[in-house]
């Protein structure tokens, strides 16, 4: 079955087939598990439950977010929190670059657009064949994604310590794995992004024991590098 997408923004010029929904679903329960955890780790290390649903909604980064917490439990000021959490988001200005025309061209969606730039919403997005299932898979990912995320966070924080220890249940693992399978296909059908993919992932695992958390994925898009080279030589 077919349908047109509409976003708050008005209807997406194209069609639209179910796969998408389909596909982005995955993601949606991805992270809603990991919004459980990210609310009820937040709460059972002694914030208030407001702080995780409001940073959830203002702030909507999920490694961040954990960061920030992070720093909060172990004694850090909102400044030191605020400051990691940044240093982790800058790695979404390349992402908004790539999808900058997928948003549209009025402010209205470019505003709501920024705002639901993530690794997710990026991957499954460029993972389209074409520009019109480009524009679609991100808003339909992105708006889910960010209903589910925070329905989620919600959840975990009301639950609390009810829960016990979240990560006794692998629920970190579900985000890279449903990134790993959105972006397979594109790795199996482009030496070229396959290429960069690897250099990146290479980089980041070197960097991982001597760097902060969130930090190997700013350095992996070094990897891009040898995809501007590669499109020079073919030129």
């Amino acid at each position: 079955m077919r349908s047109l997408l509409r976003t708050p923004l008005g209807p997406a010029r194209g069609s639209l087939d179910t796969s998408l929904v389909r596909d982005s679903s995955l993601v949606w329960l991805a992270s809603g598990v990991v919004g459980v955890s990210f609310g009820a780790i937040s709460v059972a290390g002694g914030l208030p439950v407001w702080v995780p649903v409001v940073m959830s909604l203002v702030v909507y980064a999920g490694s961040a977010q954990f960061s920030a917490v992070g720093v909060l439990l172990a004694g850090g000021g909102p400044v030191a929190a605020a400051a990691t959490g940044l240093l982790l988001n800058t790695r979404t200005l390349a992402f908004s670059l790539a999808v900058a025309d997928i948003l549209g061209q009025g402010r209205l969606a470019r505003l709501l657009g920024a705002h639901l730039v993530t690794d997710e919403t990026v991957a499954f997005a460029l993972a389209q064949s074409d520009p019109a299932r480009r524009r679609a898979a991100f808003w339909i990912s992105g708006l889910g994604l960010f209903a589910v995320w925070n329905l989620g966070v919600l959840a975990g924080a009301l639950a609390g310590d009810a829960l016990g220890d979240t990560g006794t249940y692998g629920l970190d693992a579900a985000f890279p794995a449903v990134l790993v399978a959105l972006v397979l296909p594109a790795l199996r059908a482009n030496p070229a992004v396959r290429r960069c993919a690897l250099l990146g992932a290479g980089l980041a695992l070197a960097v991982t024991p001597a760097v902060p958390a969130g930090v190997p994925v700013l350095v992996a898009l070094a990897g891009l590098v040898g995809h501007g080279r590669g499109r020079g030589r073919t030129a």
